[in-house]
């Protein structure tokens, strides 16, 4: 559908009612379709956040959750991974269905789980924390799943496996999750184990819980409530229809806040939702089109934001600025945190994603501390966030995490609730929303250009990129400036970007191919204006071209 068929279709206002699935026929398709193991694009595939598709063109159906949740399981005893699996879904209309399926396959396996109480939702930070709540006073570990394609469109479906220390699984996990699974399909499903839904639901192992009761109780040790609390700051709440709507009552009333949550529909439709920049539906709450409706708000309250389905990402509304660019956000929270919280570590790291702005490496560098910049996706955060050597970990497309306030693991997945109680907490303490705060600091640092182009790609072209070295780019300047660095892996960890990141004093460059499209991402950022970002982007796709072809 394009806005020429259909000129009512505008981003930043609601979908038309043509624009909206039918959710009857999504499961129906699910349960029926069966994927061409013959297409690549119909197999089990990993991406940085799971296994994401649709039932309608076959690439999210039960067979896939058959093999990957049979996968997970013999995964878990390779591990020796012995205590319970704790298992949540949001609001997407294939989630219920695909939870259903994998607990099938669960109890059949005689795996201990547990899914949220009244067959409710529960959070991706809800279950991270689960997970190392339980591992702290047990022996025994458990880990974790989360179906959700996070903030996809609602026809999507997603499926993704966290393991024993709390966060996304590592690539080698999940790339035997994906072979097994993947052989499991092509063997025509013989070694799954499963039982009826009914069995499944009385089976010994399986157990219910409320996630939401141990997270919002925990709070106070990352977020100071009270300061909330005592100021009075009016907070607003768009849950996105996700998994954290039944969240942010209770934190109101656990701690005393003026917190008004402005939208508690769930409907798997999102027909509430406002049309994206691409007239999509989609639950991004750093898309000022998608989160239209909230913006329209912030005049209401001193504060307000909003989280994606399972509430893993945050986008911040402020009376100030508006929707905070997540990499304006995430600099102004760095730069609070560590000035307010005592006890973390001065010498554990400040992480962020080599993609994310340049502000955040002033920021650090200005307060003395060590930045730690690895690739793209939250897992290369995971394990120093869990022993403490990280105290914050942030990624450009406004997911992140950090220490509770006695320097110890919160989550180890990306959490954005604490991330949007976190910007009630600057604005009640400082008596300045973050937008203010972000003025202040392109006061002293200057305003940084950000922008990230999808660029048309060939499958080869694609495959290219795993190839690119820094002798592949011959230019000596980009933009009128001398590049100062070629880079293919990260500097913090060494590890491999998967594309290439090109630095000047003035500006840089990173290209990396989609995992799903036939696109590349390019991300750019200028320190000096718009018209030079402009320029960046396009010298850049030249550039880029050229290496590829050399």
């Amino acid at each position: 559908m394009v806005a020429a068929m259909l000129p009512e279709a505008k981003p930043g206002h609601r979908a038309p009612k043509s624009f909206l699935i039918d959710p009857v026929a999504l499961e129906k398709a699910y349960y029926e379709n069966k994927p061409d193991l013959s297409k690549p694009t119909q197999l089990v595939s990993f991406g940085t956040s799971g296994h994401r598709g649709t039932a309608t063109d076959g690439t999210f159906t039960e067979q896939h959750i058959l093999a990957t949740t049979q996968a997970i399981c013999e995964y878990r005893t390779l591990a020796k991974t012995t205590g319970p699996l704790f298992m949540g879904k949001d609001t997407h209309a294939l989630s219920a269905p695909a939870q259903r399926t994998a607990l099938e396959v669960l109890a059949a396996n005689g795996v201990e789980t547990v899914i949220q109480s009244n067959d409710g939702f529960a959070p991706t930070p809800a279950i991270s924390h689960a997970i190392l709540g339980w591992n702290r006073d047990h022996t025994a570990f458990a880990d974790g799943i989360v179906i959700t394609p996070s903030h996809n469109p609602p026809q999507d479906g997603g499926f993704k496996y966290n393991p024993t220390n709390g966060g996304p699984a590592d690539t080698d996990v999940t790339g035997w999750i994906q072979r097994r699974a993947n052989g499991l399909l092509r063997d025509g499903l013989k070694d799954v184990k499963r039982l009826s839904h009914a069995k499944a639901l009385a089976a010994p192992t399986t157990r219910t819980r409320d996630y939401t009761r141990a997270y919002v109780e925990d709070l106070a040790n990352i977020i100071d409530m009270k300061a909330i609390r005592s100021s009075g700051v009016r907070i607003g709440v768009d849950p996105l229809g996700g998994a954290s709507v039944g969240y942010w009552e209770p934190i109101a009333d656990q701690y005393g806040l003026n917190l008004t949550v402005v939208n508690k529909a769930v409907d798997p439709t999102f027909s509430f939702m406002t049309l994206d920049h691409d007239l999509k539906i989609r639950m991004d709450c750093s898309s000022p089109y998608a989160m239209a409706s909230l913006v329209g708000l912030k005049d209401d309250y001193d504060i307000a934001f909003g989280s994606d389905p399972d509430a893993d990402r945050h986008g911040i509304v402020t009376p100030s600025e508006g929707l905070l660019n997540p990499n304006h956000y995430l600099a102004v929270a760095i730069e609070y945190l560590l000035g307010h919280r005592q006890g973390w570590p001065t010498s554990a790291v400040v992480g962020k994603t080599l993609v994310s702005s340049r502000l955040i490496d002033k920021v650090v560098a200005s307060l003395g501390r060590t930045l730690w910049e690895v690739p793209v996706g939250f897992k290369w955060f995971v394990e120093r966030l869990f022993d403490g050597t990280c105290v914050f970990g942030g990624e450009e497309s406004a997911g992140a995490s950090f220490l509770r306030r006695d320097g110890r693991v919160w989550s180890t997945d990306k959490d954005g609730l604490i991330l949007g109680l976190l910007a009630a907490e600057i604005t009640a303490v400082t008596g300045k929303d973050p937008g203010l705060h972000y003025r202040s600091l392109t006061q002293r640092f200057g305003t940084p250009y950000y922008k990230r182009v999808d660029t048309p790609t060939t499958p080869e072209e694609k495959a290219a990129f795993s190839k690119l070295t820094p002798e592949s780019v011959t230019d000596e300047f980009l933009a009128g400036d001398k590049i100062t660095e070629r880079l293919v892996r990260a500097p913090g960890n060494n590890a491999l970007i998967g594309g290439l990141k090109v630095e000047t004093a003035a500006g840089w460059f990173a290209a990396r191919p989609s995992g799903t499209e036939n696109i590349y991402k390019l991300y750019a950022e200028s320190l000096t204006s718009a018209a030079h970002l402009e320029q960046i982007l396009a010298e850049a796709g030249s550039l880029v071209s050229r290496a590829l072809a050399a």
